[in-house]
């Protein structure tokens, strides 16, 4: 799968994201603000993992051969999906 510039940009943006998590803890902020901006990390990447399994299943899918093989790109990017929560 090749990732576009939109996919490492939004990368880039969680990267900062988790910096600002660490100026927080460093900075001694509030345990609740802390939690509430890891959480907004959690989420990005999400997201982040979700677009990664749809682009790759929709060109597997356009790749596969078969009905059979569809069934299985499918099921191995639901199982993607599973894993990452």
């Amino acid at each position: 799968m090749e990732y576009d510039t939109k996919m490492i940009n939004r990368m880039k943006r969680i990267e900062g994201q988790v910096r600002g998590v660490i100026k927080m803890m460093e900075e001694q902020k509030d345990c609740r603000d802390v939690v509430t901006q890891m959480s907004a990390v959690r989420s990005s990447i999400d997201r982040a993992a979700a677009v990664v399994v749809s682009k790759n299943l929709e060109q597997c899918i356009r790749e596969a051969q078969t009905e059979e093989d569809s069934e299985a790109v499918i099921n191995e990017a639901v199982n993607l999906l599973i894993k990452s929560r």
